[in-house]
């Protein structure tokens, strides 16, 4: 049976610091904000993201624009961030940052250099 654990706020953020550090707390809730290159690339994200809230039964919140997904994830019945949202944020950011053609394996990935075909904005490709 999973913890019920509620984390503090001081925890939450070591925690989001050490193993998600693309995600932040806010409100209450840990957020990840992904950037797409369009609706096709967005509604992906969001199926995604749908398969595996249902398969883990514990369901984010989410906001949906043309070009970005936002992610919420709060233990509603906990009040309160949980082991379940750690698990899920990290489910859900291993699925969608997946990039095969960094692997060196007989995926090539999707080519990013062509508008045509890009997907996700990388967080590592990102140049800020």
């Amino acid at each position: 049976m999973p913890s019920t654990f509620v984390y503090s706020e001081q925890e939450t953020e070591a925690r989001l610091k050490a193993e998600l550090p693309y995600w932040y707390l806010e409100n209450g809730w840990i957020r990840r904000r992904y950037k797409t290159s369009g609706w096709k690339a967005t509604m992906m994200v969001v199926n995604t993201i749908g398969h595996l809230a249902e398969a883990a039964w514990h369901h984010p919140d989410l906001t949906v624009s043309y070009a970005f997904v936002i992610v919420k994830l709060c233990t509603h019945d906990a009040k309160g961030i949980t082991d379940k949202d750690f698990e899920l944020a990290k489910k859900i950011e291993e699925v969608i940052g997946w990039q095969p053609g960094k692997e060196g394996g007989a995926l090539t990935g999707t080519p990013n250099e062509d508008a045509r075909f890009k997907y996700i904005k990388y967080d590592a490709d990102r140049v800020e």
